[in-house]
């Protein structure tokens, strides 16, 4: 699938080791590029972006990747890759939402939950992105997913379950939806945690002009905040990477680089010079 938000992760000077694993762990896999700043990668057909950003961010569990997998044994084979040298947070096993399943950190520090499922649920992707509201964010799931419902204009809800009781009762457990065709999974904690979202995974737009451009940076940064080369959060603490699709392109251009280093929101004129 080619699309329109891309995952990026954070990592410290080692996101084509990440990759490498990674692409030796999802079927349909494989690096589409590869440079000393940025790895491009198909993950089971999602495309992902890693970052050599350094040790500034680290990822953690406020974003995590659900992988929709239609077997145990798929679910066995890659927990057996991942789990290696990584962390655990829910062990495999039977849970009321899945009849096989388990959550864990790799290496890296990127999370991912293992789901037996069905990829026709997700619209055919097989990895989701699923955002955690928790910390300072705790309780704020509906509100977000009310605001990115007016942010996207191709938005389509696939429903919401609550907690039925105990301290969060009624805050999300989990909803599921769809922007520019592109599923997303969203969930309050129903544990107290001591972290939120980071700069450690952020959501690439990729935007076709400058009009684009401006429309999700200043909806976005409206409540939120501007930071700098297309990078911005929303007032909620996601990440958000408002660049244009052909970036790259751009950037060959003498002098292009520099301009962005110096760039908060994206001017396209600015880097064709």
């Amino acid at each position: 699938m080619e699309n329109s938000i891309i995952p990026s992760l954070w990592f410290d000077q080692n996101a084509k080791e990440a990759f490498d694993l990674y692409c030796q762990t999802f079927p349909n896999s494989h690096i589409e590029s590869n440079s000393p700043i940025v790895v491009e990668a198909l993950l089971n057909g999602v495309k992902f972006i890693g970052i050599n950003g350094g040790p500034m961010f680290k990822p953690n569990p406020s974003i995590s990747f659900m992988v929709i997998c239609e077997s145990a044994e798929e679910i066995d084979r890659i927990w057996n890759t991942l789990s290696v040298d990584g962390n655990v947070l829910m062990p495999l096993n039977s849970y009321p939402w899945s009849a096989y399943y388990g959550w864990v950190a790799d290496k890296y520090g990127v999370n991912w939950q293992l789901y037996q499922g069905n990829v026709s649920d997700t619209n055919q992707q097989a990895i989701v992105p699923t955002l955690m509201y928790c910390g300072p964010q705790q309780g704020k799931c509906e509100t977000a997913v009310q605001f990115y419902e007016e942010l996207f204009k191709d938005f389509h809800s696939n429903g919401i379950l609550r907690y039925p009781e105990g301290d969060y009762k009624g805050e999300i457990q989990h909803t599921q939806f769809l922007v520019n065709g592109f599923t997303l999974m969203a969930m309050d904690s129903g544990v107290a945690q001591d972290f939120t979202f980071s700069e450690g995974i952020s959501l690439t737009i990729l935007c076709q002009d400058q009009a684009e451009i401006d429309y999700y940076w200043n909806r976005i940064t409206q409540q939120g905040q501007e930071s700098m080369c297309g990078w911005c959060k929303d007032e909620f603490g996601v990440s958000w990477q408002i660049v244009p699709t052909q970036i790259a392109t751009y950037l060959q251009n003498p002098g292009a680089g520099e301009a962005l280093m110096k760039m908060k929101k994206i001017i396209i004129k600015d880097l064709i010079g």
